[in-house]
């Protein structure tokens, strides 16, 4: 029995999330089954994480174990071929036996896509077209004050902790860039790992400061209070993509 490491991308529009659900409509249930065909018997797949529904991603990494005789290659070919246009195998190759998709995590990277103004249909559904003007220089004050090792209890929409999280809600935010290119803003957030909601928070609040609802002292304020407040807003999923996984 080998162990396969799969890199993938997908297009979280139509799926109910990565996670297996109940209606078989995630991201995992569409992979799980593509695999099934290929191996002739069901094998679990493991995910670095889960992404809600509606959310992209452009290298979600998981793992599972069986038997295929043939590589890499052409494993990764078969999957490609019966798989649906919303999701694509980018890699696949063979792991240690103690690899873990979560696990062997050391951390995170994810891209959310702000379109100032209104966005054509082709934009839309991979973007948050925001209406207002955004001051850049306020963004990235917000965000120098969000960066570092704090506790993001006030950023998440957990009531508690992810079940076998032993870090509770304190994260190393070790990245958090606004980057302007003409229309587009890209807000890119790297951590040791993210809670629930956690990046569309933190964008919420990058956007209440572009539009001088919320000052970074009170972006300070509010990190430190550990509470959630409606000032607060959850960014739309469309937006966001898990751009990169990180291992050792």
């Amino acid at each position: 029995m080998k162990r396969w490491k799969c890199v993938c991308a997908y297009d979280g529009g139509g799926f109910s999330g990565w996670q297996s659900q109940l209606s078989r409509d995630s991201v995992q249930d569409a992979i799980e089954a593509r695999l099934a065909d290929v191996l002739g018997g069901h094998a679990r797949i493991h995910g670095s994480g889960r992404t809600d529904a509606g959310v992209h991603a452009i290298g979600q990494v998981f793992h599972f174990d069986a038997e295929w005789p043939h590589g890499p290659e052409k494993l990764a070919a078969a999957l490609r071929h019966r798989l649906s246009r919303a999701i694509q195998v980018v890699s696949v190759r063979a792991a240690p036996a103690d690899f873990h998709a979560r696990f062997s995590s050391t951390g995170k990277v994810y891209e959310y896509r702000i379109r100032l103004g209104d966005a054509d249909p082709f934009t839309r559904p991979y973007c948050w077209p925001v209406l207002k003007p955004m001051d850049l220089a306020a963004m990235r004050a917000s965000a120098r004050v969000l960066q570092g090792v704090h506790d993001f209890r006030a950023f998440s929409a957990l009531n508690g902790t992810e079940p076998g999280d032993r870090a509770g809600t304190t994260r190393d935010l070790r990245r958090l860039e606004v980057v302007a290119r003409g229309r587009d803003l890209r807000i890119v957030a790297e951590a040791d790992g993210f809670l629930y909601k956690m990046v569309r928070s933190l964008v919420g609040a990058l956007v209440a400061g572009g539009e001088g609802r919320l000052a970074a002292a009170e972006i300070g304020r509010i990190l430190k209070s550990g509470a959630r407040t409606p000032q607060i807003q959850t960014a739309p999923p469309q937006g966001l993509f898990l751009r990169r996984v990180l291992y050792g």
